[in-house]
């Protein structure tokens, strides 16, 4: 089986997350960080990733409003991801609702006692382990 790539999407940040080879485990990868706007950058980073790792599923947050209407910032994530299927068609990648990921990647820090700088550093990058997290267990039907 091949891995699955989990990504939380800012507008200057790209939180990453991989999952083992056999779709069970997340991990936290890298937080990209790009120039304010500049999604191009962050799908050729996105892409460079996929190959290197052997990645053809993404799970992409979906940032919906807590109403589960949808907000430009998930309007946002829909464009990134079909210019991603239009650079690389036979990736799949769904769109995963992420109200509350940042929530849970903070309670996660902070019961790792990070410090407030390192919180900062990583939370993005959590937040994308949570995404590919509930993902992969609505694959597996829990």
């Amino acid at each position: 089986m091949k891995k699955i790539l989990g990504l939380d999407l800012g507008t200057k940040t790209l939180g990453i997350a991989l999952s083992d080879s056999l779709g069970i485990a997340a991990h936290g990868y890298e937080n990209f960080t790009f120039e304010f706007g500049n999604y191009k950058k962050a799908r050729e980073r996105v892409l460079e990733i996929c190959q290197k790792e052997n990645v053809d599923e993404i799970a992409l947050g979906y940032p919906l409003h807590m109403s589960g209407e949808v907000s430009p910032r998930a309007e946002s994530s829909k464009r990134f991801k079909e210019d991603l299927e239009k650079e690389n068609p036979n990736l799949k990648i769904t769109l995963v609702d992420e109200r509350l990921t940042t929530v849970i990647a903070h309670k996660r820090l902070m019961e790792a006692d990070l410090s407030r700088k390192k919180r900062k550093d990583v939370i993005d990058e959590m937040s994308a382990v949570v995404i590919l997290e509930t993902y992969m267990q609505t694959r597996k039907g829990y």
